[in-house]
Formats: structure tokens, sequence, C-alpha cells
């Protein structure tokens, strides 16, 4: 028999969880090298960029540096985005009842 109030019990839980798992990806970072490590991007949860390094070999050379500037930042979203998706899928773990055709991919899970 299908528990209504237990249902919601969950989705409050998991709406809390959600919430909680959102404020925290401003501590996810994940770090994007190109150049050999002259350019480093660090981007967090949020994809957004908090860090930028360059060395300072690159700054006569404004072309090589945009290229690489674009590729440490894109690496950097990437795997912030990544990281992020696998935080929230690990704080909402066994939260989300098993409801046949149920597709939370919007969410990240």
């Amino acid at each position: 028999m299908f528990d209504m109030a237990g249902m919601m019990g969950k989705m409050k839980d998991l709406q809390d969880k959600m919430q909680q798992a959102q404020q925290e990806m401003q501590f996810v970072t994940a770090v994007g090298e190109a150049g050999g490590g002259l350019v480093r991007a660090t981007a967090n949860g949020h994809h957004r960029i908090v860090k930028l390094e360059i060395d300072d070999s690159l700054l006569s050379d404004q072309e090589m540096l945009s290229d690489l500037v674009v590729a440490a930042v894109n690496k950097a979203l990437t795997e912030a985005g990544e990281k992020a998706k696998e935080e929230l899928k690990n704080k909402t773990s066994g939260l989300i009842p098993n409801i046949p055709g149920l597709d939370l991919g919007g969410f990240g899970l």
C-alpha cells in the first residue's frame, strides 16, 4: 500500500538536503590547467571562476595567453560540474524513492 505521508516526509527531507548541498557547492573546487601548468583556473561548484593564475612568461604573447586561459577555464568548469554533481548525488543518496517514470535528471541526479 502506498504511504503518502511517508512519501511527503521523504520529499521534505530531499528538499532540505538539496538546499544544504546547493549551499555547500561554493566549497567544491576544481582546477583546470593548460600549457603544462602555465595557466591555472580554479572553479567552484556554482560554476564560477574563483582564481586565475598566469605565468609571467605568457604576458608577451596575447594570442597564446588567450587560448590557454580559455582552455584552463573550460577544464576547471567541466571538472567542477562533475564534482558538484557527484557531491549532490552523495548528499541525496537514499532519499529519493524509486518511482517508475520519475526523471530527476534536471537536478543533476
